[in-house]
């Protein structure tokens, strides 16, 4: 009997990929065009989804961390916030000198940016308007995340936990597995729209400089939790390398937590601290994956020849690194939570948006194992505070 193969999420988006170009080379627009009316059937679905994703994931996760806080959860939580908010600065200033010697603006990306004007229509359309708009949704997660931190009863807790493994399954049954088509329709009608070159160079040139920025960041977290535990940061950082191809394969933080905890414990950290420390990290510690996102939205910014301003990128960081706390723990779902604040605060069209998932995605397994190995320094500052 044949063994079934399983493709991973990167495996089917690079599928997509490469199964766009290539068709869009011979399909006729009429077929293409069934293609495209899926795309925005998605996209509307995507649009209405999207406040419900921040609803449902981020409420319950402020719920969660806020009760039972003490000051060590304080404190690990403030030092995973500002990891994750320096390494989203740090891409920003980064990208601001090397990324504009990368890559130029182009004007056939103005198809990217107005996709009605240069590519293909849908046949038709279903509108599907959102129940509230984004920081609508994101402001009543807040409101209703600290409440819960604050309230004694159990009931409206137990509620939004259901609600969210409803979002989870929205987004593991529906959203994920839908995502290769939407990709393949996008890098469909760029082929046809002459777009597909620009496209796949700028992908090549983003991915070696996420990953230098990986390394970087990784260097400086290690250095500065060497400094303060008094410890060799290099040292350190070949210990957690188990943690970190672990992560590369799972590209999930959660299913490497055990790789990761035993890591930390051969680090030297106590294990009171390191069973505190490594599984909260998993969740609240993105720092890998905001850099990703910061990275390649400023990218595609560039490309689509729109400014790239810290007025814009600060707060945009800022909201980031909350919403991280909320991404679901599955192949892209970092990706998924920032949606809505690359549309609202970044301007970001279904066609960006589409472009960025698949960006990103191509990066899902580096950004992991930067987010799972950065958390042995955290635990190894947090056992030198508590000690």
């Amino acid at each position: 009997m044949l063994k079934k193969i399983r493709v991973s999420l990167l495996g089917w988006v690079a599928i997509a990929i490469a199964g766009g170009i290539v068709s869009g080379q011979f399909l006729p627009a009429s077929v293409a065009r069934i293609f495209v009316t899926f795309n925005g059937l998605f996209g509307n679905l995507l649009s209405f989804a999207i406040p419900l994703i921040i609803l449902g994931l981020v409420a319950p996760a402020i719920g969660e961390l806020g009760k039972g806080a003490g000051r060590l959860l304080a404190i690990t939580a403030l030092i995973a916030y500002g990891s994750t908010f320096f390494s989203g600065f740090f891409t920003y200033f980064s990208g601001s000198v090397v990324l504009p010697q990368l890559l130029t603006p182009s004007a056939s990306l103005t198809a990217l940016e107005n996709p009605e004007d240069f590519m293909l229509t849908p046949y038709f359309t279903v509108a599907i308007p959102p129940l509230m708009d984004i920081m609508t949704s994101l402001v009543l997660a807040f409101v209703i995340g600290l409440g819960l931190s604050s309230v004694k009863g159990t009931a409206l807790q137990a509620c939004f936990k259901d609600f969210r493994d409803v979002i989870m399954l929205l987004i593991g049954s529906v959203i994920v597995p839908l995502l290769p088509l939407h990709i393949f329709g996008i890098f469909l009608n760029i082929t046809v729209s002459g777009q597909v070159a620009i496209i796949i160079l700028m992908f090549l040139k983003v991915i070696v400089f996420i990953f230098v920025l990986h390394v970087a960041l990784l260097l400086i977290q290690f250095i500065t939790a060497g400094a303060i535990a008094k410890k060799n940061p290099f040292k350190m950082l070949t210990n957690m390398l188990p943690a970190y191809l672990t992560a590369l394969g799972t590209q999930s933080s959660a299913a490497t937590i055990p790789v990761t905890l035993r890591q930390v414990l051969k680090m030297g950290v106590r294990e009171q601290i390191a069973v505190f420390t490594v599984p909260l990290c998993a969740t609240i510690h993105l720092a890998g994956s905001t850099l990703k996102i910061v990275a390649c939205a400023m990218a595609i910014l560039i490309m689509a020849g729109e400014p790239v301003s810290i007025a814009s990128f600060g707060g945009f960081i800022l909201m980031l690194g909350i919403v991280m706390v909320a991404a679901p723990g599955v192949p892209g779902g970092a990706i998924m939570a920032a949606l809505g604040l690359l549309g609202s605060m970044l301007g970001f069209n279904d066609t960006l948006q589409a472009l960025m998932i698949a960006l990103y995605i191509a990066m899902d397994s580096f950004g992991t194992a930067c987010n799972v190995t950065g958390d042995g320094a955290i635990a190894a500052v947090i056992d030198r505070i508590a000690k």
